[in-house]
């Protein structure tokens, strides 16, 4: 193989990453948004002076009763993009990663990585995708969140008004600079690398041990990753299940704090001449002082719930789109 050709294949196989990771973010996003705004909105609260929601199901009947439809799909269109970017660049990051470590190893790239490999790769796309998922992040959470800011409305005023997904980024521009779209981000840092390593080993792991046990493969003594090849559509979606549920289990308290932080001006305003935003760490403090780790883990079990279907979806669509087409 010459080299323009070589890099014409690699050219095409980014793209059909980008384009599968793609496509599974948008089927798996739509079906998980109205958990997710659930979520964000029982972590927005760990610090107010009195709960607005007392759990997932109560969040879910108000938001419903108060809101509508239109209500639990809040802020769509920012976690719609967050999906397409988040996913097309874990996918595209982890392989490439992969083949960097292998180099570095003298393996051939279609050796099967081994688990520390998959560890190694899997933070590292993981920490790559932050810094491009941090601000779409900030965006999503700051719309989440605007039907609470004002809760005691006047009745003479029908609703507050609501702020579109490039008015919400506009308005953080204005007020922060283009510094401020990375508010939370060792949050999302902290979520994705750890978060990333625990997603695409677990899934790794489970696959390897479900292609083993049908094969009868009893004597397997090292686990390697499993060739999509070989898996059964039923095998990626329960092995992305069990990813959806470490990865949430692993990092949630920084998950919990980015919310936090993301939507601190909105839900507890000190005012225009107030000192700097808080830290991650000040922030992380402040929520263990209010609520111990039952804050930290504030809208975990809805969370766990709906990435457990969630990531099966994103790994049946990723992995049966590479099966079909390569």
């Amino acid at each position: 193989m010459d080299a323009s050709t070589h890099v014409d294949s690699n050219v095409v196989r980014a793209a059909k990453d980008i384009a599968y990771g793609t496509t599974a973010g948008i089927v798996s996003k739509i079906f998980e948004h109205p958990f997710d705004l659930t979520k964000v909105r029982l972590q927005a609260q760990v610090l107010d002076a009195e709960a607005r929601f007392s759990g997932p199901i109560d969040c879910l009947k108000k938001t419903w009763k108060n809101e509508g439809i239109r209500g639990l799909y809040r802020g769509l269109p920012a976690p719609i993009v967050g999906a397409m970017v988040e996913n097309a660049s874990l996918f595209l990051s982890y392989r490439e990663l992969q083949n960097l470590i292998k180099i570095v190893n003298r393996q051939h790239k279609e050796e099967p990585s081994s688990m520390s490999q998959i560890v190694l790769a899997g933070a590292g796309a993981g920490a790559i995708t932050s810094f491009l998922l941090t601000p779409i992040e900030l965006v999503k959470c700051k719309m989440q969140v605007q039907m609470l800011v004002t809760p005691a409305i006047s009745s003479s005023v029908s609703s507050p008004q609501l702020l579109g997904p490039i008015s919400v980024f506009m308005s953080v521009i204005r007020s922060t600079g283009a510094r401020g779209l990375w508010l939370g981000h060792t949050g999302t840092f902290i979520r994705e690398a750890g978060g990333g390593a625990a997603w695409f080993t677990t899934k790794e792991v489970v696959a390897s041990l479900l292609v083993a046990r049908r094969q009868n493969k009893t004597g397997t003594s090292r686990l390697t990753s499993a060739s999509t090849k070989d898996l059964q559509l039923w095998e990626s979606a329960l092995s992305g299940a069990c990813a959806g549920a470490s990865y949430n289990l692993a990092f949630f308290p920084a998950d919990t704090v980015k919310s936090a932080m993301q939507t601190e001006e909105e839900l507890r305003p000190v005012g225009k001449a107030a000192s700097p935003k808080s830290s991650f760490l000040s922030t992380f403090t402040a929520m263990y002082r209010a609520q111990g780790i039952r804050g930290l883990y504030a809208g975990c079990g809805i969370t766990i719930a709906r990435s457990i279907p969630s990531s099966a979806i994103i790994f049946l669509i990723y992995d049966g789109l590479n099966k079909r087409f390569g």
